[in-house]
């Protein structure tokens, strides 16, 4: 196999006084952290898309990425090049998963057959390098949003000839995934929304993708897949609204189609701010339903409007990601995907691997620091705090339903004004910046 990164070494753990670009300073793989190494707490992944394909180009501009593993064919051999580009890649960063589309494995080609063809290539080609250098799929999913049948959505089109390329193309998606041993399949409406209500039957539209994933729920039984089914939540972009906007929105979707118990929630930083929510807010509603399921490590810029997918290096927000983890005790068959791209600039080979040890490292130590927190014990004690009101015997009352309205007022007759306390939010917040240093 050629060495497409010939001048870079698998890349070491070399500590925090490490001085070398090309080493982990924090990501030590099988160093312990409450009970389990940092490898199976943060279960990286890699994105092919953004990785192999993504060739920086943006709305303004044309791509600037030197990719010398792609000569821009749709060529098997070409397909087979960029594919053992990647494990190369994987190989030398030390990251265990990977997730795809298959439309960046596999470009479509004139007819379904040719198509379905040389997505089974691919697929075979995929699992000769997983199996020689033990990679995971973490998850596939299927492009339903750039070729042009889809300008007006895949399964909440207006035209049911659409609908069904699009059932058939999931149905393969599916299918490669299953046969990869994927550990969950990731159902992203790129274009499932509206851009005006004046040309929309919102209710039809939603109806139309409910069930389509009662379709896709269907198969997965049939063929035996058990990989978890995620939905992923994304505001706007290219729509106006999409129907699976955040959290919230997808958990109102799924209970009203009586959907809830066969997905979860794969959720990205960068959808979170586009939604106006932080990515611990999205992370908490999530757990909360006890959905969370897994995680695109990526993050946005505040001062732009679109998805523009910087690779994480938020220390802070690493923090809040992972203690949200920790209390879950985990992802699962889920992990950490970088969802994540270069900037235009960063258009040499060598700033994959620069980009994605400033990813890894920001993780690990967002993961030493979380377990730090909990273990220190002040902030969740505070918040414990807040509430040991409700730890009384009213406050189980209220909870049982056994506490009525009439009940409530003559308890608040009783006591007279309430008196409040302190938040102590400044206060907090400087403890967690101390464990920040």
């Amino acid at each position: 196999m050629t060495d497409f990164f010939p001048d870079i070494p698998s890349i070491p753990f070399e500590g925090s006084d490490s001085t070398n670009p090309l080493s982990f300073r924090h990501y030590d793989a099988e160093a312990v952290v409450e009970g389990r190494t940092m490898r199976d707490h943060l279960r990286f992944a890699c994105a092919f898309w953004h990785t192999m394909r993504n060739d920086l180009s943006d709305p303004f501009g044309s791509g600037t990425a030197v990719m010398p593993w792609d000569d821009g064919s749709s060529s098997i051999e070409n397909i087979e090049r960029r594919i053992n580009a990647f494990f190369e890649f994987l190989d030398k960063m030390s990251i265990d998963h990977y997730c795809f589309h298959d439309r960046d494995v596999a470009p479509e080609a004139d007819t379904i057959d040719e198509t379905n063809r040389i997505l089974d290539q691919a697929v075979g080609i995929l699992e000769r390098r997983q199996d020689e250098l033990g990679k995971q799929l973490l998850w596939g999913t299927a492009c339903l949003f750039d070729h042009p049948r889809y300008v007006h959505g895949a399964a909440t089109s207006t035209s049911v000839d659409v609908f069904a390329h699009a059932a058939g193309q999931v149905r393969r998606a599916i299918d490669a995934t299953h046969h990869l041993g994927g550990a969950g399949y990731v159902f992203w409406g790129g274009r499932e929304g509206y851009s005006s209500l004046i040309n929309t039957d919102m209710p039809r539209e939603r109806a139309q993708l409910a069930r389509f994933l009662e379709m896709a729920v269907d198969y997965r039984r049939r063929i035996g897949f058990e990989g978890r089914f995620y939905i992923e939540p994304k505001p706007k972009e290219p729509t106006t609204h999409q129907y699976d906007f955040d959290v919230a929105t997808c958990l109102n979707f799924l209970r009203e189609f009586d959907l809830l118990d066969e997905f979860m929630l794969n959720i990205e930083t960068n959808h979170a701010t586009l939604a106006a929510h932080s990515m611990e807010h999205e992370l908490r509603s999530a757990a909360a339903a006890g959905v969370l399921g897994s995680i695109d490590a990526n993050m946005g810029h505040p001062h732009l409007g679109w998805d523009t997918d910087h690779f994480p290096t938020d220390l802070a927000l690493a923090v809040r990601v992972m203690k949200v983890v920790l209390e879950l005790d985990g992802l699962g068959q889920g992990g950490l995907n970088f969802d994540a791209k270069r900037r235009r600039g960063s258009f040499e080979p060598v700033d994959l691997f620069h980009a994605h040890i400033a990813g890894m490292d920001t993780f690990a130590r967002g993961l030493k620091i979380a377990a730090a927190i909990r273990s220190d014990r002040r902030l969740d004690d505070a918040i414990q705090s807040r509430y040991r009101s409700w730890d009384s015997k009213l406050g189980d009352s209220i909870q049982s339903g056994q506490c009525t309205l009439e009940d409530l007022e003559r308890h608040a007759s009783q006591i007279g004004e309430p008196i409040m306390e302190s938040g102590r939010e400044e206060m907090l917040a400087s403890i967690f910046n101390d464990f920040l240093r």
